[in-house]
């Protein structure tokens, strides 16, 4: 998880609507903007531009002094080796940060800029075009690069992309369970993910897409069964499970290639890619749980190796859990859905 990176913001905005798009971005953890501090005197935010009112001041040539207070960096644009030279020259001469802007190749490049600056400290900043490039950004090399510089005007990008980050975080909240129910065959969807899931990860699945239940992965082994690191044994095919971009999708929906939010204990979230679904037929539990006013269930298999994360962290099986255990949930009130969007005024009753 890359909690340390930082997602920077070009506010691709019409001049009237900077404030409030800001205000947004400072509402979701943005930290910075690309944009003139002229334009930004009401906000907290730290700014990155060709300015010397910045927070982060990009200069057009080589630094000759430090500037007291401020982090001093430079733009490049990368077509061949010899421009990586160049960038690591400047960099040794008391840069701060680089820009990095790579047309064609993007890969290749990069990992020979943070292997040749990863030591001397000096920080990389590389401009994006759309979140799945972010998302490369932040991997290459496996260390990644320490900021993306990201053009848009939609909060909606932004939200999906700190997915990526790992920085995007959910509120988990103890549910009291008050009913556990056999209630015969049915068919579960086990989803196996292309990713190492760890202990404490695992998939938000319920009935409801408003109350969501915390379903572990079978990282963990038994006398009977070896671990599956890579698998959540989800629940019954008509489950919701809440998708990177902020939609529901069914359990029967999801396929190879789609990808699902892992989630752990603490509410931060990544996105994984799902390598095959499996749908099968077996016996299956009603649990249902409560926060408050909300309540809500989830069928799920009745086997070991299903379990659910407790407010403690401790996980407990679905054949094991009774009733007055705490299990952590992602619930809010109840809201419209309209192919898997919420829709916020349209009034819903889930029964």
């Amino acid at each position: 998880m890359v909690t340390n990176k930082q997602l920077i913001i070009e506010p691709k905005v019409a001049k009237n609507h900077l404030a409030k798009f800001v205000k947004g971005l400072e509402n979701e953890g943005i930290k910075m903007v690309y944009s003139d501090p002229k334009n930004l005197l009401k906000t907290k935010i730290q700014t990155i531009f060709p300015s010397q009112s910045a927070n982060y001041v990009v200069l057009n040539k080589e630094p000759t002094k430090k500037l007291k207070g401020k982090k001093i960096g430079r733009k490049f644009k990368v077509l061949s080796n010899n421009d990586i030279e160049k960038i690591l020259d400047s960099a040794k001469k008391g840069l701060d940060f680089v820009i990095i802007e790579v047309k064609d190749w993007k890969i290749i490049p990069l990992e020979n800029i943070i292997a040749k600056l990863h030591k001397i400290h000096t920080q990389i900043f590389a401009i994006a075009r759309n979140p799945k490039e972010v998302r490369k950004m932040f991997s290459i090399l496996d260390v990644g690069v320490d900021g993306v510089i990201f053009n848009t005007g939609s909060i909606n990008h932004v939200k999906e992309t700190l997915v990526y980050l790992g920085s995007k975080n959910f509120e988990l909240q103890p549910a009291k369970i008050i009913d556990i129910q056999e209630v015969g065959d049915g068919e579960r969807v086990c989803v196996d993910t292309a990713s190492i899931l760890h202990r404490g990860e695992g998939l938000l699945i319920g009935s409801r897409a408003n109350f969501l239940f915390l379903v572990h992965n079978e990282s963990v082994g038994s006398s009977f069964t070896s671990p599956r690191p890579f698998r959540v044994n989800a629940g019954a095919v008509h489950c919701y499970t809440l998708s990177p971009d902020g939609t529901t999708k069914y359990l029967s929906e999801l396929e190879t290639g789609a990808e699902v939010l892992v989630i752990n204990s603490k509410g931060n979230a990544r996105r994984s890619t799902i390598g095959r679904c499996k749908i099968e037929k077996r016996p299956m539990l009603l649990i249902k749980a409560k926060v408050g006013d909300e309540i809500g269930g989830i069928i799920a298999q009745d086997a070991e190796t299903i379990r659910f994360v407790k407010s403690n962290g401790n996980l407990v099986s679905v054949t094991h859990i009774k009733k007055g255990d705490s299990v952590l949930v992602h619930s809010k009130p109840a809201t419209g859905r309209h192919f898997g969007m919420e829709v916020s005024d349209e009034y819903i009753l889930e029964k």
